[in-house]
């Protein structure tokens, strides 16, 4: 078996193929400025820019129109966060959000905090999942905005979005959600859903780095103030020149994503759930949030288990994580706020499989990883 065996999708996914070969064109002979309105190049670039904005709208059930290019799913959740914190401050400022967002939510929050707004950051209950009565008691007659992700990067849990947008609905609120890790595994429909901003990205859906999209409804208009001044691109929402070769890649991924969900599903859901029955019955192996309102692929444990604090650092032969990629390291914020002590939501291990791993893989690895468990009980843990 050729090792290391990658299963760290949610930090990122391999490009497929497919998408490397879309957009390799717009890197070699296609390499006109989308914005240029007066040659062919610029019209042919400009023309797979919105080919693109169409496949990505398609994905999530949304109006092409309603889509804007952004760098990646931090910048989308700042710019739809304070976008639309500023533009409705003046019917009040007060803003809610949960304990286990990312960072990029979470640190966007603290800084509108700074700038005179009131923040509510919710606790989840222990599975992960947000009560929805206590969603209901937090809002006040000046809250305008609230932000629950989808799907949370670290435990993989669902929360119930068309219940929480519904809420907002209601009561005037407006309701961002955080889809970065939800494209490609989770059936999304705009048009149904009760939900006003959404941000997505590529590179959790095996497309490019450094590309994004940020979802504004447009009927009726939400209001979003742009963070990023320049030419006015993107409806002016986000200045910027396009890059048309990182767009494409995620109009080819968003593309392959909706081709492939109905049989990739249920094919992550029987890896992972391989992996987990090859580990489940060792003592002190803790599974961290939800198992059924769960995305397929995610399988989240800690070890309450001496000897094994850091047990992740000497997982040569496979790849995966203790905390988020995106943060800087240290105690996951996630499984604190699910209850767990410092030291067992210190000792965590996220396991993600993605549409390139072989049920082989799945099997090597869970042993792998039982072999290193069973090692750390008995007092013999080394670097493999």
């Amino acid at each position: 078996m050729q090792t290391p065996i990658y299963l760290d999708n949610s930090a990122t996914t391999p490009l497929d193929p497919a998408v490397v070969d879309a957009m390799l064109p717009w890197l070699r002979e296609q390499f006109g400025n989308p914005a240029s309105s007066t040659h062919a190049f610029g019209h042919a670039a400009s023309k797979a820019v919105e080919a693109a904005r169409i496949e990505v709208a398609r994905l999530v059930g949304a109006e092409a129109r309603d889509i804007a290019w952004t760098s990646g799913a931090t910048e989308s959740n700042n710019l739809a966060i304070k976008g639309a914190a500023m533009a409705a401050q003046a019917r009040g400022k007060h803003l809610i959000t949960v304990q286990t967002e990312h960072k990029a939510v979470l640190d966007t929050m603290k800084w509108l905090e700074k700038q005179g707004f009131s923040v509510t950051f919710l606790a989840p209950q222990k599975n992960g999942l947000l009560d929805i009565e206590t969603f209901r008691a937090a809002l006040r007659p000046d809250t305008v905005l609230a932000s629950v992700m989808l799907v949370n990067n670290e435990i993989g849990v669902i929360q119930d979005i068309a219940a929480i947008g519904a809420i907002c609905r209601e009561r005037g609120v407006l309701f961002h959600v955080d889809a970065a890790q939800a494209t490609g595994k989770v059936a999304i429909d705009l048009s149904k859903l009760p939900v006003d901003i959404m941000s997505l990205t590529a590179h959790k859906t095996y497309g490019p780095k450094g590309i994004g999209a940020l979802y504004v409804r447009r009927a009726p208009q939400v209001r979003i103030e742009s963070q990023m001044h320049g030419g006015g691109h993107e409806r002016g929402l986000r200045s910027g020149t396009l890059a048309t070769h990182q767009i494409v890649g995620m109009g080819a991924a968003f593309r392959i994503a909706g081709e492939l969900m109905a049989t990739e599903v249920p094919q992550m859901r029987m890896m992972r759930d391989r992996f987990w029955n090859r580990i489940k019955d060792l003592p002190g192996v803790l599974l961290n949030g939800d198992m059924e309102q769960r995305i397929a692929n995610n399988l989240n444990i800690s070890l309450d288990i001496l000897n094994c604090d850091s047990l992740v650092t000497t997982l040569s032969e496979i790849a995966v994580s203790s905390t988020s990629a995106c943060s800087t390291g240290g105690v996951s914020h996630v499984l604190q706020a699910l209850g767990s002590d410092d030291g067992i939501a210190g000792n965590s291990i996220r396991i993600t499989v993605g549409r390139f791993n072989t049920v082989e893989q799945i099997d090597w690895a869970a042993d792998y990883l039982r072999k290193k468990i069973e090692d750390c009980r008995a007092g013999r843990q080394q670097a493999a």
